[in-house]
C-alpha cells in the first residue's frame, strides 16, 4: 500500500513537473508561432516585391526596345528630311532657271520649224498638202500663249519623228496630178525617200519623180505590172515580194 502511494506521488510529481515545463515553454511556442507567421507574411511581401520587380524589369526592357526602335526611325526620318530639303533646294534652283530655259528653247524651236520647212521643200514631193499643213500648224502654235513650251517642243519633235518615219516606210495614197496639162486622178506610190511613182486609175500612164532634175518623168508601159503590184503591196493587199521599179541614181 505504501508502494502504491509512493507511485501515485511520483506520478503526480511528474505531471506537475511536466505541466510546469509546458507552462514555461508556452511563451516560447507562442513566440515561435508569431515569428513563423511574421516570416510567412514577410515572404509573401518579398514574393510580391519580387513579382513587381520582374514586371518592372520586363517593362523596362520593353521600353528600351521601343526607344531603340524610335531612335532608328528618327534617324531614318532625318535622312528623308535631309533628302527632301535637298530636293526642295534643287527644285527652287530649277524654277529659277525655267525662265532662262524658256527664253532659249523658243528660238531653238523656231529654227527647227524653219529647218524642217526647208527640208520638205527640197525633199521628194510626196503628201505636199499634209506636210505643208503640219508646218503651218506648228508656226501657228508658236504664237499661242495658252500652249506650254513643253507641249510646243513635243509637237515639234513629233513632226521630226513623222518625217523620219517616211524614210523607212512604203505608202500608197491617191491624189490629183497634172499630166500633159490635164488634171488626172492618180495613185501615188512612195518607197521611203528612194522613189515616188504615180499611176493613173486605169493604169494607162505612170511616171516617176527624178531627184536630179526635180521633175516628173513618164515611164513606159513595161513598168505597169510592177507598179500595180507594188501599189497593192503598199495597201497590204499582197504579201511583200521582190519588185522591179525605177530608182533614180544620185551622186
Amino acid at each position: 500500500m505504501k508502494l502504491f502511494n509512493t507511485l501515485l506521488v511520483s506520478t503526480a510529481l511528474l505531471s506537475a513537473s511536466a505541466f510546469a515545463q509546458e507552462q514555461d515553454l508556452a511563451p516560447a511556442i507562442d513566440t515561435a508561432k508569431e515569428i513563423n507567421e511574421s516570416a510567412a507574411t514577410s515572404q509573401k511581401k518579398i514574393d510580391g516585391i519580387t513579382d513587381q520587380i520582374d514586371s518592372k524589369l520586363q517593362q523596362f526592357k520593353t521600353l528600351n526596345k521601343e526607344i531603340e526602335g524610335l531612335n532608328i526611325y528618327n534617324q531614318q526620318l532625318q535622312k528623308q528630311i535631309a533628302n527632301q530639303e535637298q530636293e526642295m533646294a534643287d527644285l527652287n534652283a530649277a524654277i529659277d532657271e525655267v525662265s532662262v530655259i524658256e527664253r532659249q528653247i523658243t528660238p531653238l524651236m523656231i529654227r527647227m520649224i524653219d529647218g524642217l520647212e526647208q527640208f520638205i521643200a527640197l525633199d521628194v514631193p510626196f503628201l505636199p498638202q499634209e506636210r505643208a499643213d503640219r508646218i503651218a500648224n506648228l508656226k501657228s502654235m508658236m504664237d499661242r500663249a495658252d500652249v506650254a513650251s513643253s507641249e510646243k517642243f513635243r509637237r515639234v519633235m513629233e513632226a521630226y519623228q513623222v518625217e523620219m518615219d517616211y524614210g523607212r516606210t512604203m505608202e500608197a495614197y491617191t491624189g490629183i496630178h497634172n499630166i500633159a496639162g490635164q488634171e488626172r486622178d492618180v495613185e501615188f506610190l512612195r518607197l521611203g525617200r528612194t522613189a515616188l511613182i504615180y499611176q493613173t486609175r486605169d493604169a494607162s500612164t505612170q511616171g516617176v519623180w527624178n531627184k536630179q532634175t526635180r521633175q516628173w518623168e513618164e515611164l513606159d508601159s513595161s513598168y505597169r505590172t510592177q507598179i500595180t503590184k507594188a501599189l497593192r503591196m503598199a495597201k497590204k493587199q499582197l504579201a511583200p515580194d521582190l519588185l522591179m521599179l525605177p530608182v533614180a541614181i544620185t551622186d
